[in-house]
């Protein structure tokens, strides 16, 4: 049953007033086995052709680790800021505006304020580190603020490190959540807990109708820490997912699917379990934000420092913005057609320069 929140949910007109660019954060850097690290600084990316993806506007900069980005029917991009637990709108020529502070999540680490979904009927559904755990809320945006959350969605274990947090709509109109370990490995292969796993609910909370064990959310299992959710033109769900030491993995998701961690990393795992479409050494990638957009699937990359673009179908993944943007933790297809990309240089483990950390729109083709 949902639960009344009282979160601290405030109205609109507050212009974000971010922390100064290079503000240290609660997270200390992640030790080198951790992929979500900032790596070696790389080499500029080789020069754009005609065709290639080209940064065409800076929608917003000066803010301080953006999470998650969702539209409203009218154009108005809500975004999440994970360690000031902000929600801020954003709309075409204005400056963001503060329209709620989440006062129940519990920044720390990896965990925080983190995805954010709006369904057809416009309410909004944040993931949210608690002091006990994740969890869903659902609220509304209307008189320029969000309204009072409820809880959905509970007892997803958390930690410093490995929370997941993205969350999409499928075409199925039920909400797909990325759960991750929370640093326990054996949490992901124990059908019994929420976390290490993709989930599929309804806008209530409860097990969707059509998944593998009915009284269960779990839709997939095996996973270390999905931070990337993204369905392609043939409604199949993809998902991108940090390794360990070897391998971070893009996977083609299906109902009741393992992915085999901790017992594998990459490919080539027992066939209980399923292999991942593409793999990167975790330099390459430590991917977070997954989108499909102009026939391909688009992944952020942290460590690696760049936009990975794949065709769903095959071929090898190419990469752009190498080094340029510096940590991007985002990328969501906007209503105009463009690609919006959330940088993550202000998270403890970046290098912010002047704006940082920003969301810039990104022509395609």
């Amino acid at each position: 049953m949902a639960i009344l929140m009282s979160v601290l949910l405030v109205g609109c007109g507050t212009t974000v007033d971010p922390p100064e660019p290079g503000t240290p954060t609660s997270e200390e850097p992640a030790p080198e086995t951790d992929p979500d690290t900032t790596g070696d600084p790389e080499s500029p990316g080789e020069p754009e052709s005609p065709g290639e993806p080209a940064i065409v506007e800076t929608i917003a900069e000066g803010l301080h680790v953006p999470w998650g980005i969702a539209f409203l029917d009218d154009g108005t991009a809500l975004v999440t800021e994970r360690d000031t637990a902000r929600v801020l709108a954003i709309r075409a020529g204005e400056s963001p505006t503060v329209v709620a502070e989440i006062d129940v999540a519990a920044p720390t680490g990896e965990a925080g304020l983190l995805g954010i979904a709006v369904s057809e009927d416009a309410d909004v559904f944040l993931y949210v580190s608690t002091e006990n755990d994740n969890r869903v809320l659902r609220t509304r945006f209307a008189g320029g603020g969000l309204g009072p959350g409820e809880v959905i969605l509970s007892g997803i274990p958390n930690a410093r490190i490995h929370d997941g947090g993205r969350m999409i709509f499928g075409p199925d109109g039920y909400l797909y959540v990325a759960t991750g370990d929370a640093a326990v490995p054996g949490l992901a292969q124990d059908p019994g807990s929420l976390a290490g796993k993709i989930l599929r609910v309804t806008t209530d909370g409860d097990p969707a109708p059509g998944n593998p064990n009915p009284d269960s959310p779990v839709w997939s299992l095996g996973h270390r820490n999905v931070q990337g959710l993204a369905f392609d033109d043939q409604d199949r769900l993809w998902a991108s997912e940090f390794g360990a030491n070897a391998w971070d993995e893009l996977n083609l998701i299906t109902a009741g699917g393992n992915y085999g961690w901790p017992a594998v990393e990459g490919m080539g795992g027992s066939p209980e379990y399923i292999d991942p479409i593409h793999v990167w050494p975790p330099a390459d990638a430590s991917p977070s934000g997954l989108a499909w957009s102009d026939g391909h699937l688009w992944m952020a990359a942290l460590r690696g420092r760049r936009l990975w673009r794949m065709d769903a179908d095959g071929g090898e993944p190419a990469a752009f913005f190498t080094g340029e943007l510096g940590r991007i933790r985002t990328v969501v297809a906007a209503p105009d057609g463009t690609v919006w990309l959330a940088t993550s240089n202000t998270d403890g483990r970046g290098d912010p320069v002047d704006g940082d950390d920003r969301i810039v729109a990104v022509r395609t083709r």
